[in-house]
Order: structure tokens, then sequence, then C-alpha cells
């Protein structure tokens, strides 16, 4: 019978119509689309039709696991193999003919050997990967065949030096190979185990594994078996506890006897496993990475082969292979990053001519003047650097780093005035709704001591007194009503405002600027990379100003933000006090909440900041204000205590802190949304749960919360039963208190993909470098530098496996890297 293809073709066409969301039916496509094949593969007899019909591997498609791309282009794939199908039919004019009376119908050939398989290809197309396993596999990222090629290992195992039974010592990881005497199944504390009696020229040793019977029919006596594992004595005796074991046979060792890789795991995944997957797809697939670097530059610089790199990366064949492995991998890493930063500066700058402002020195003088405080060195530093960019016929891009307090605020609202004086609008994007509302809360106070408040309306005020005509400026954050929001989002198409201070409000489609000018985004690395260029396309080219007070080195600066340049307030306004901080072990608990106490008695004011839980905000919300109400009512129900966490609407996170401000509230009880920017003078303490979860940047913006008024500050941090790692990160913020040495000290443990989020930031993910890679961070920047210099658009024929990289790592839309 011909197949009917209708319903497939009725929920493709909607699938299309959906974006490729494998939302067209419910549950999904794939089990909808090996239904339809189950039906369709008897139907088809063209042999070539048929192979074509496994080639797409119709039964078992792996939908979900494709990119939006993948998904177009297989769908595509398969509405192409339906008409050819079709086509044969009409010529047959007539359906495929029933099977011969008493003969059974032919069974459905096996599926066919993979073919046309590439390393995009989804891992299900792998011998032995099944759904339920891929799935396992996309919770660590890995959804293709180059996904795992790149699954490094977290560390190696060193099984590499084989000892005999005589030379084992306690405590120590050994290899030995031995003969296998007896296995029998054992039942140590009522559990089902395996044990066998081994022996060598020089002794015998005995071997369990817990809760392993099946190993009984695995381990046959008189084989010989390589055992690696950490030796212990029982009873005087040398023993192996759940070793890792291999037969010796005529293959190359995967478990045993050398570097053996330890691979990241999740639920569903076995360490024995994953590594048998992993030996088998390097072995298959490292041979067919294509090495994209120019073999002039890896030549100079003495770098492996890409496909050597990748094996010896997973599974070397000693410490020296290991390290020149990472050292390749690491600098692709570094040098597609720099190709990709660079190329980004190049393409703004070159390619959109910027708006030159004419800096007048007198107006800004006049402005600072007015202000409540002397600037510092650094701060009139930075504004130089800054203005002398404002001036220039290519847009700025620059990065401002300054550490919490150090007044990075006033330094962007000389870029926006500088902006108003020469027609234009400034825009100043904030990561939160509260950081937005305090920047407008402060700014208009800074205004309101330079010249003379004409109007307050909501979320709109007006300052004359500063230029030749008044100054409006307004708040535009999503929580704004309806009507409101549309006549502040008109006034800024009219360019009738002239700072727009918002968050990611701004970038929303329905925001058009008159004429923007200058934009300034504060905390860069909670923006991604594309919303930094949707609010760059807001304006004709307008001047980007980034702003962060996460201190990070000037190297990793360069190399993270290399689209960027670089200006640093690193002097902090004369009277700021030391914050005295203290790791509190869990005994303690009692006298911090008494030493808060006091504090609040001497009309001081708290923070504590709840446990970082990584599920969910919808978690996160929950247990915020479960930890609120066992502290206002079991710890301090004498004191007034109040809720900040991220599910709250702006209107009640305002009302909060509204209250925090104005000292009607004690204590502040906060999930981590207060580490940014919030700022009250009168509080004195930040007590924080679970410290040891946090980063250490982190927790210096949490400490960075207090210290902001005359009195002494104090940060204490409570950790209930920290790791080696946590216990190291808590000695370090207890003894170190300059934002930048603690950056230093913060990438050398956690790394920058992990610092920055680079998965969430837009740049490319760093599995391999390291933040001690100082000198292979420079190299890799020299050589892009070098490569756009010598072919600046990548054209040479020798760059083009270079530019398809380029094109997977850094995906341009509506263009191309060459």
């Amino acid at each position: 019978m011909p197949i009917d293809s209708t319903p497939l073709i009725k929920v493709f066409q909607l699938e299309r119509e959906k974006g490729y969301t494998d939302s067209a039916v419910f549950g999904g496509l794939d089990k909808f689309i090996a239904r339809w094949a189950a039906k369709a593969e008897g139907a088809i007899t063209d042999r070539r039709l048929l192979s074509r019909f496994r080639q797409l591997h119709l039964d078992r498609p792996g939908y979900a696991l494709l990119t939006r791309e993948q998904r177009r282009q297989w769908l595509d794939d398969v509405i192409s193999f339906v008409s050819e199908v079709e086509k044969a039919a009409d010529k047959r004019g007539k359906a495929t003919p029933p099977p011969m009376p008493g003969k059974p119908p032919p069974r459905p050939a096996k599926r066919a050997a993979q073919a046309y398989q590439s390393l995009d290809s989804s891992i299900t197309a792998i011998k032995g990967v099944s759904s339920s396993l891929a799935t396992s596999f996309g919770k660590l990222g890995v959804t293709t065949i180059r996904d795992l090629l790149y699954l490094f290992p977290n560390r190696h195992l060193d099984y590499s030096q084989r000892k005999t039974i005589s030379q084992l010592v306690e405590g120590n990881e050994e290899t030995i190979i031995a003969n296998i005497w007896q296995v029998r199944q054992v039942m140590p504390g009522g559990r089902r185990s395996t044990e066998a009696i081994v022996g060598d020229e020089t002794g015998n040793v005995r071997v369990v594994w817990f809760n392993n019977p099946y190993l009984v029919k695995q381990l046959a006596t008189n084989n010989q078996v390589v055992i690696s594992g950490r030796v212990s004595i029982f009873k005087g005796h040398p023993v192996f506890q759940s070793p890792e074991w291999e037969l010796l046979e005529d293959r190359e060792l995967v478990h045993t006897g050398r570097l053996v890789p330890v691979y990241p795991l999740t639920r569903g995944l076995k360490p024995r496993q994953v590594r048998k997957l992993m030996k088998e797809v390097v072995d298959r697939w490292a041979p067919q990475r294509e090495d994209f670097l120019p073999p002039e530059l890896a030549g100079r610089r003495n770098l492996l082969k890409l496909p050597q790199a990748i094996t010896q990366a997973h599974f070397p064949e000693n410490e020296a292979a290991k390290s020149r492995a990472r050292v390749r991998l690491a600098f692709d890493e570094l040098f597609l990053l720099q190709l990709g930063v660079l190329g980004q500066k190049r393409q703004w700058q070159e390619s959109q001519p910027g708006s030159p402002l004419e800096i007048d020195r007198s107006f800004l003088q006049t402005w600072i003047k007015t202000l409540p405080f002397s600037l510092t060195g650094a701060q009139k530093r930075v504004i130089d650097e800054i203005m002398a960019d404002l001036s220039k016929p290519k847009p700025m891009s620059r990065l401002l780093q300054g550490e919490v307090g150090s007044g990075k605020t006033v330094v962007a609202l000389a870029v926006l005035l500088m902006a108003a004086a020469n027609g234009y609008q400034g825009a100043f994007m904030a990561p939160t709704e509260i950081l937005a509302e305090q920047h407008f809360s402060n700014i208009c106070q800074l205004l309101s001591q330079a010249g003379h408040q004409e109007a307050k309306e909501d979320y709109l005020h007006r300052y004359s007194g500063l230029l030749d005509r008044p100054i409006t400026i307004a708040l535009l954050i999503g929580d704004i009503k309806g009507s409101r929001k549309q006549e502040l989002q008109q006034q800024i198409t009219t360019g009738d405002i002239d700072i727009i201070i918002g968050t990611h409000a701004l970038i929303q489609k329905e925001v058009s600027f008159h004429r923007l000018g200058v934009a300034v985004i504060d905390e860069q690395h909670r923006f991604g990379v594309a919303q930094r260029q949707a609010l760059r396309q807001k304006g004709f080219s307008p001047h980007i100003l980034v702003m962060t007070a996460t201190p990070i080195p000037r190297t990793l600066a360069l190399t993270l933000y290399g689209d960027l340049d670089l200006s640093t307030i690193d002097e902090l306004p004369p009277g700021r006090q030391e914050i005295k901080t203290r790791w509190l072990k869990p005994t303690q608990r009692e006298s911090a909440y008494n030493f808060l106490q006091r504090q609040v008695a001497a009309k001081r004011q708290a923070f504590i900041i709840c446990p970082l839980i990584e599920e969910s905000d919808a978690v996160q919300a929950r247990a915020a204000v479960a930890e609120f109400e066992h502290l206002s009512q079991q710890i301090f129900p004498q004191l007034k205590l109040g809720l900040l966490h991220g599910r709250m609407s702006a209107a009640e996170k305002d009302e909060v802190m509204g209250r925090f401000r104005s000292t009607k509230l004690d204590i502040l009880v906060s999930t981590p949304v207060v580490e940014v920017g919030i700022d009250i003078p009168n509080a004195t303490v930040m007590l924080i749960e679970s410290a040891d979860r946090f980063g250490l940047s982190q927790l210096h913006q949490f400490r960075g919360r207090v210290g902001r008024g005359q009195e002494q500050s104090y940060c204490l941090l409570l950790a209930e039963n920290p790791s080696q790692i946590g216990r190291e990160r808590l000695d370090i913020i207890e003894r170190v208190q300059d934002g930048f040495e603690l950056a230093d000290e913060d990438l050398k443990m956690r790394g920058p993909g992990e610092f920055f989020g680079t998965r969430q930031s837009g740049l490319p993910d760093l599995r391999m470098a390291r933040m001690s890679d100082v000198a292979l961070l420079e190299m890799a920047r020299g050589e892009a530098e070098r490569l756009f210099a010598h072919d600046p658009d990548l054209k040479n024929p020798e760059h083009q496996l270079l530019v398809k990289e380029m094109s997977r790592v850094w995906p341009r839309e509506g263009s191309e890297w060459s």
C-alpha cells in the first residue's frame, strides 16, 4: 500500500510555523515520526529509497536533541524524501503489491550501518546510545558527536605505574597485573558482592567489589586481569575494595594500567560506561576533526595537530603528552575568542561611523563643582579618557571597572550629560529593577543639587539651570503600568526625554530612540553580547560604556572583553573603612545573632543573605520565605524584618527597600538579588548564610553593601560543612579586602567560564584555558592581531577552515566572517 504522508506533512508545516520548537504535537515529534516510520517502512520497495529512508533515521530521529537550524534542515530533507517516494509511486501507477498468499510479509530490514554521519550528528547515531542515555548527556550540554569529543575529563587517575603484589603500599593508588585464581559471590554485611583471589609471581591479594554480584560471570579463573585502585589493609593483609578492572586482552587498556580519565557525570551516567563510550568515540572521530589552525601558525608555535591533541587530552600516553594537548586546546579556545571579540570591534568601529561629541570642558567643570564631594584622581583620569573617546568619529567601546563605592555612577552621569549637551539622548541600562530605580534616585539627587527641579511626574523629572534648556530624565522598567509606559515610550521616540534609565525594557522593540548618542550598561557580566548589541542597534552607532564592579585582572579583561578598551577606577573615596570580615563556625551562630541584635540596638541595620539554591527562582523564593519566617518568629521576634527575593514585583521590592532605607526595618533578609548596587549607608552588618556556596567575587559584592556610612562595618560568614575549596575561599575573603586580588584568586579557583558564566554572556565556552595561562592569553591575542593585520577579511585560502570554525563558534546574524 502507498505511504500516507498527509499527517506527517501537516505536522511538519505546523512545526515550521512554530519556529522549530518541537511543539507541533503533544510530547514532541520524535514519537510521532517513529510511529509514522514504522508504518511507512514496509511500504517502500525501491532499494534506493529504502536506503535513503534509513539514512534519515526516521525510526529513531532524535529531533529533540537537534539545534533549531539542524531541525529545519532535517525536516526539509524528510519532506524532499517523501516527495520522491510519492513520485516513484505515481510512476508505477499502482500500490505496492501485497505479499503472495501463504507467504509471510517481509520483515523490516535491520537498521543499516550509519551512513553520512558527521561530527554534528546527534549522539543517538552512535551505536549503543539510547534516547535515555542521550537525555543524560544532554544535561551536560552534550547533544552531538562534536560535543562528546569536547567533553574533556575533569582529571586523570595515574594507574600507569605497574607494581607487583609484594610492592603494594597501603593508601596508595596502585596497578597490578595478576592471574585470577578464584571468583565467588559473597555477602558482606548482607550485600551481594563479588570476591576474587588474584596473584602474580610475588604473592596473592584479595579483591572485593561491593554490591556487584554480576562480576562473577565476567571474571573467569586462569584469565589475566589488570586491577587499579586504592590499597587498604584488612586483618593484616592488603585488599582492593571496588577497584577498576580489565581483562588483559590484545587491545589497549581503557580503565586501568594507564592515565585513566575521570569524566563529569550526571544521573543516568556511570563512570565505566562513559569511559568505554568515550574511547570508542575518540578513536573513531578524533581523526576526522579538521585542523582549522593555519599550518604556518601551528608550526611556528610548535602546537600539536588537533586530532592528536583531542586524543591525548582524553587518553594520554603520559603526563607530557597530556600537557601538550591541553596547551593546544587552550590556545584554540583563546585564539577563537580573540578573533571573535577583535572582529566584533573592527566591524563595530570601522563599518559604522560614530557621532563625535563636542566636549564642553567649562560645562563639565561647572557641573563637577556642584557635586557634594570631590572627585578622586582616578575618577578625573577616567572621565578624561572617556571624553577623549567621545570626541572621536568612531564609536566608543569602553569597559569601566571599579570597586564597589569607587564612584562609577558619577562618571556615567558625566557621559550622559555630555550627550545631552550635544543634543543626543543617553541610555543607562541596569541588570535589575532595584538597581535601575536606585540609579534614577541617585542621579536625580545629584541633578537637583546642580540645577532647579522644574517637574516631577511618575518616573519622570525635569531640571533647569544646567544647560540652556531643561534636561528631562525618565525611568523605564517592566513594572510600569501600560498607559504610563506608552507615554514614556512616546516621549523617548519624539526626543522629549534626554536621559533614560532602565532595565531590559530599554531593548524591547516597543522602545525607539529619537537620537541615541550614548549607552551606559551597568554590571556587564549580567548582560549577554546579544543584549549589548540590541542596545547598540537602538541608535546610529552610539558610544558604549560598560561598567562593572567585579574587578577583573587586566590581562583577562583584555581577553574576555577584547572588543572594549579598558578604564579602571583604582582609588576609593577618602574615609572608606576596612570591613571587618569573620568566618564563623556553626557553634558561633548564636553569638552572630546576638551581635546583630547589639548593632540594631545601636540604631544600625543589617542584611542577612539566604543560601544560594541552584534549582530555580521559585525554589529560591520559597526557601527565602521559610528563612524569613524562621528568623522573624524564632530568632528576632522583637525586631522588624523585611524580605527581598527575585519573584517579587518591582513595586513590592521598591516598597521593602523604601522601608529599609528609611530605617523602618532593622534587618533585610534577601536572596542573592541584593548582590548588586544597593546603597544603605546605615547598614553595618552583612551576615551570609552558607557562604561557602558563593564565589569570592560574589562574596566581595555582598560585603560591599555595608561600610557605606561613617560607622565600622562587619561581614559575618556562616558555613555548616564547607568543602576543602569552600574553606580555602572563606580563608581568602576573611584575609583579603582588595577586590582585584580577590578576582585573581577567584579566577584561579573557578576558571573564566564559571566566573563569568560564559554560556550566558554569549562568549564561547572556555574548557581548557586557565587563569595561569597568561602567556598563552597574550600569545593568542598577538596571533589574532597578526592574522587580521595580514588578512583583514580572512579571504586567503589557508584561512578558510578557520573561517568555517569561526562561523560555528561565533555565529553572526546576517553576515559571514569572510
